[in-house]
């Protein structure tokens, strides 16, 4: 069986800074502090009017195949995890993706998985790879979420931030590579974190403008308790199936959608605060990208070791949940 592993990573955030001085001064009713304290979010990045998801999809694209010192011929398939893609319907952020990246002959399609969106990806790219069917799979994950959101809903728009990550999949040397992924989801909890209008079920109408009912939905309490409540046993199962401990962990990393998540997470797998990888502060919830962009960061800042064992755990609106457990290195093949 053909291992498979992360052989390039890239990202790209927005210049634009909003601070949370700079929602507060929107005059909602809140403070830097109160914001600070619910989320752990200082500043979040915000897309300018003339920049897309495709945009910083290709700029984070880009950046991974100069990591893993590729070109775009030598790329097989791209898969795009999204729920903001350019076109509400069709094409794909994918195919526009795919010309811009100047990738011929190859499959390019987009992943919908909310915020776990990157951990389906990667999944599903792994396989193609795992087969032998493909040599180098590109994932690549962005959201566009400042555009959905209700700027005078302070439960909501302190939250979420633009960006974009991207890793490229290969194959690496035996033992390394991803070593096990476990998906999950939760239909009946899809209510929870939704967009209520604006697809086929309610299209759009002045009406449904006017109740803003196109925007994001969240009842905070609830996904706070179904996050906590999903995927720490799931990492607890994974860590267990995969034949290793909770010590034999050397760095997690998940989904950065609120630091007392994060932090409560860790507690109760009891981990260590210097092995939990967290920049929520600085982005915000950059859904299906924050994985993919924390981990180009850790990765230029030198801390991923041959050998390390990662563990990155997703969940997001669907409900949706997953984990991957990784050994980083091995990529001399």
């Amino acid at each position: 069986m053909i291992s498979v592993g992360i052989t390039g990573t890239g990202k790209y955030l927005p210049e634009k800074v909003v601070t949370n001085e700079d929602i507060v001064n929107m005059g909602l009713d809140t403070s830097t502090e109160w914001i600070e304290e619910r989320t752990g979010i200082k500043e979040r990045r915000v897309a300018e009017e003339n920049i897309s998801s495709s945009d910083m999809a290709f700029e984070a694209a880009e950046d991974a195949l100069k990591d893993a010192g590729l070109d775009s011929e030598d790329i097989d398939l791209l898969i795009v995890s999204t729920t903001t893609p350019d076109y509400q319907v069709f094409p794909s952020t994918a195919c526009l993706l795919q010309d811009r990246l100047g990738l011929r002959n190859v499959g390019a399609f987009d992943l919908s998985a909310a915020c776990t969106g990157f951990s389906y990806a990667l999944t599903t790219g792994a396989q193609f790879v795992k087969s032998g069917d493909m040599k180098n799979v590109l994932v690549v994950s962005v959201d566009c979420l400042s555009r959905f959101v209700d700027w005078t809903d302070r439960s909501i728009c302190i939250l979420f931030g633009d960006g974009a990550g991207a890793v490229v999949l290969s194959e690496v040397d035996k033992d390394y590579g991803i070593l096990l992924s476990e998906l999950y989801s939760q239909g009946d909890a899809a209510d929870l974190l939704m967009v209520p209008a604006g697809g086929s079920r309610r299209m759009m109408s002045m009406d449904i403008l006017e109740q803003k009912e196109n925007l994001v939905r969240m009842d905070g309490r609830a996904v706070f308790k179904m996050a906590v409540n999903s995927f720490v046993p799931s990492v607890l199962n994974a860590v267990k199936k995969a034949g290793l401990s909770l010590d034999d962990i050397n760095y997690f990393v998940p989904h950065q959608a609120n630091l007392r998540i994060i932090d409560l997470a860790a507690q109760k797998l009891k981990l260590d605060k210097n092995k939990v990888l967290i920049n929520i502060q600085k982005y915000g919830n950059t859904s299906s990208a924050s994985i993919p962009i924390i981990m180009a960061e850790a990765k230029r800042e030198g801390l991923f070791k041959d050998g390390d064992i990662i563990v990155m755990a997703g969940f997001g609106a669907g409900f949706t949940w997953a984990v991957n457990i990784l050994r980083w290195g091995g990529i001399n093949v």
